[in-house]
């Protein structure tokens, strides 16, 4: 039973890029206008259509095609088409608005009702040039996608978020051309589901699995290897993991160097820098954590920090990574107490010719507060005198501090720097 109150993708391209509505597109490339060969009177079509390259048609209450010679007319340059939030749930009438679309290769079908439809072999091949399909939040059945991922020879992104998925089963045949697999929002709580991935998707380099309840990686480091050998980066955001164990695992991912690992069980103990210092210090290979680079400085400090942490602990409790960071550095002492809060005051020599004040200043005043402090110190008013900082630590000369709203903290200054003031010459 089709549902009566759907429109068709043809009476929704004829009425959104008639010439009325949408009289021409500036820019070459742009649009195609195709000139009717005398079709019967009262054509919808109104003789011309201006259809872009990118077609977004979603929420247009589309449920069905329509002719498919006047797709294959208006469609034939159409590269990329949004259908989401649309009525469509059946198979057949997708695959002929597809099928009449030659050079498509992105297609987003998220939010429409594909709940227990059934995709026929015969049909799926009309999907042979999508390198990029969005299934999200269609509770499309994971048989129709394996039909997909063999139908598709060059099938490169795939997107299938919030379908509810607790199980997959493994396809016969691998899909060796997937780059990205998008499956966050689902009920994937088993490793066992997760391995599938790794054989039916074996050049597989990016995996966004976030809002899975996860529970541990439960492989070895041999099994991970041959399974997932071109990862590169992983989305665990908001999963279950809790055992430091399942971060060390990831390791075991031969070219893994990209790791988003917020909301776990595991780090709710810790405050902000320790979980991303503990983080690094695991994860000797991964350069980007949560999105932000790690420099080699701060891995340094992080792998120093994971020995000072773990000083302490009974040796059955030390982690594996532990003793290869003391070969690295050594056993090192407990650090001393140290205030990290930002400095507030520094003691600095004012030297304005002959004279040398010693004065203590905010480093959170501006460069025009410090002036008007400095009015009483030297005679001279705010607007007649320069200021220079001078770094004792540095090589560098004095560095003229010209800019009023600059704060001073912004210098970096020290105990024992000096500031010089010079009289403005007239």
């Amino acid at each position: 039973t089709h549902d009566n109150d759907g429109r068709t993708f043809v009476e929704v391209i004829s009425e959104k890029y008639s010439p009325e509505n949408f009289p021409y597109r500036r820019g070459p490339g742009m649009g195609v206008v195709v000139v009717s060969t005398g079709g019967p009177q009262g054509s919808p079509m109104k003789d011309r259509l201006n259809l872009p390259s990118v077609l977004v048609l979603n929420s247009c209450g589309i449920s069905k095609s329509g002719d498919q010679a006047e797709i294959a007319a208006f469609c034939a340059h159409v590269m990329e088409l949004d259908l989401s939030h649309n009525k469509l749930q059946d198979w057949h009438e997708i695959s002929k608005i597809v099928s009449n679309i030659p050079n498509l290769e992105f297609l987003n079908l998220s939010s429409n009702p594909l709940a227990g439809m059934t995709l026929e072999p015969r049909w799926a091949e009309a999907f042979s040039s999508v390198r990029r399909l969005v299934l999200n939040n269609t509770q499309v059945s994971w048989d129709t996608v394996l039909l997909l991922t063999r139908e598709i020879p060059e099938l490169e992104e795939l997107f299938l978020c919030h379908n509810e998925y607790s199980s997959v089963s493994s396809s016969s045949v691998a899909c060796s051309t997937l780059r990205l697999l998008h499956i966050t929002d689902n009920c994937l709580k088993d490793w066992a589901e997760v391995r599938k991935f790794g054989s039916m998707f074996p050049c597989l380099d990016t995996l966004v699995m976030a809002n899975n309840n996860l529970s541990s990686i439960q492989d070895s480091k041999d099994i991970l290897q041959r399974l997932f050998p071109k990862l590169r980066s992983i989305n665990l955001h908001n999963s279950g993991l809790n055992q430091w164990e399942d971060i060390e695992k990831l390791n075991f991912f031969p070219r893994l160097e990209e790791v988003r690992l917020q909301g776990i069980p595991l780090l709710q103990a810790y405050t902000n820098a320790e979980r991303r210092s503990l983080m690094i210090a695991q994860l000797p290979s991964v350069s980007l954590l949560n999105g932000s680079a790690v420099s080699d400085s701060e891995r340094e400090d992080a792998e120093r920090f994971f020995i000072r942490y773990y000083l302490d602990y009974p040796e059955e409790e030390l982690p594996y990574r532990y003793h290869s960071l003391v070969n690295k550095y050594g056993k090192l002492e407990p650090l001393a107490e140290i205030d990290l809060r930002p400095r507030c005051r520094a003691q600095v020599e004012v030297h304005c010719e002959e004279k040398i004040e010693q004065l203590s200043i905010r480093l959170d005043q501006t460069v025009a507060e410090l002036k008007k402090q400095l009015t009483t110190v030297v005679q001279l008013s705010t607007n007649s005198m320069r200021l220079y900082y001078i770094d004792k630590g540095s090589a560098f000369g004095p560095e003229e501090m010209k800019y009023n709203t600059r704060a001073l903290h912004s210098y970096s200054i020290q105990d024992g720097d000096e500031i010089l003031v010079v009289p403005k010459t007239k």
